[in-house]
């Protein structure tokens, strides 16, 4: 087994939460900000329905020039999440299927001008942004379905909404 495809059952089991959080995004409060400096709602829950993909476009090449801003879009509706958030995991696990050991070791480059930002292990960029970046969303999304009252799903464990353990 080569250290990319280590996380391809990761990757299926955190998309299928992801799944259970995207699922429960009220079509009807997609603008919706807790704050006038976040993300609205819509922005938020389609940003994590395309993170593992995007980030298999950043880190396929070996360097990624940082672009002067990033683009936030919204979801034409609620619906758009889960099919968004499935291509999304295939383009991934297509991409670790394929990643041979010496690819994932090989050093990735984020540059911004002439200044490095950072230079890692393609697989290190795997592990931050697409998983560790993946959870930071889904957690801040789910304190948004908190403040619009709406029922929050398991995650890894009971919710005050909802125990896999009862």
């Amino acid at each position: 087994m080569s250290i990319a495809e280590s996380f391809l059952a990761k990757i299926d089991q955190e998309a299928a939460t992801t799944k259970r959080v995207l699922e429960r995004v009220p079509g009807d409060k997609l603008s919706w900000k807790p704050h006038e400096k976040s993300m609205s709602l819509g922005q938020l829950a389609l940003h994590i329905a395309t993170i593992p993909g995007s980030i298999v476009a950043l880190i396929t090449p070996d360097a990624f020039e940082l672009p002067s801003s990033f683009d936030s879009p919204e979801p034409a509706s609620s619906e758009a999440l889960v099919p968004a958030l499935e291509s999304s995991v295939a383009t991934a696990k297509e991409f670790l299927a394929g990643l041979d050991d010496e690819a994932a070791l090989s050093t990735w480059t984020l540059s911004k001008g002439d200044r490095t930002i950072m230079a890692v292990p393609r697989i290190g960029m795997v592990r931050s942004i697409m998983l560790n970046h993946w959870y930071h969303h889904r957690d801040q999304l789910s304190v948004y379905l908190r403040l619009l009252d709406v029922p929050v799903p398991s995650i890894y464990g009971p919710s005050a909404d909802e125990n896999p353990f009862a």
